[in-house]
């Protein structure tokens, strides 16, 4: 069994689609960072590529084995969307995008299908028993919080994943078991 300790990087602030668009985490409340850390297994730490949750994972490690950047754990891509404000690109597409993730893709971009495919594979590969940190984004930690609990992605984006927040999932034999998410130390 791997238990998955899954954190969403720091707070962007922006306001925006953000995706693969690489903007810094804002990781100025120290003590939160300081909680984040001590509630945290000792165990290896991996991240996104993307600047955000390399910087958290760095923040976060202390003294724990710090993995190679994994592409496969960034977050959607937006294509044409991303870093573009909600309201500059409302439209039926975007709201169908929402209220009936699966396979529709973004203009240029990923749909859910794809991400949570690309980040089960990640994920699936780099467990290998014991306790895994993994630092990543809201959309990546989503994607696998509806496998693990069998939620249809619609009913998976009610979900609060709030920046530095921690979701914990078991990868079993059996499967994913979710155990908690969107946990604040």
């Amino acid at each position: 069994m791997t238990r998955l300790w899954l954190v969403r990087h720091g707070p962007t602030h922006a306001k925006a689609m953000v995706g693969h668009t690489d903007l810094p985490a804002d990781l100025s409340d120290t003590a939160a960072l300081s909680r984040l850390s001590a509630a945290l297994p000792h165990a290896p730490v991996v991240s996104s590529d993307l600047i955000r949750a390399v910087d958290t994972a760095t923040a976060i490690a202390g003294d724990r084995t710090r993995l190679p950047h994994e592409r496969a754990l960034r977050e959607f891509d937006y294509g044409d969307w991303d870093n573009r404000s909600f309201d500059a690109i409302d439209s039926p597409a975007l709201r169908l995008y929402f209220d009936d993730p699966g396979d529709r893709r973004a203009p240029g971009g990923e749909s859910w299908n794809d991400v949570a495919a690309r980040v089960r594979a990640a994920l699936d590969r780099l467990a290998g028993g014991g306790d895994l940190i993994v630092v990543a984004h809201m959309g990546v930690i989503l994607t696998q919080w509806a496998r693990a609990t069998g939620q249809v992605p619609h009913a998976a984006l009610a979900q609060r994943i709030d920046p530095l927040s921690l979701t914990r999932i078991d990868l079993t034999a059996d499967g994913p078991v979710p155990v908690f998410a969107n946990r604040r130390p």
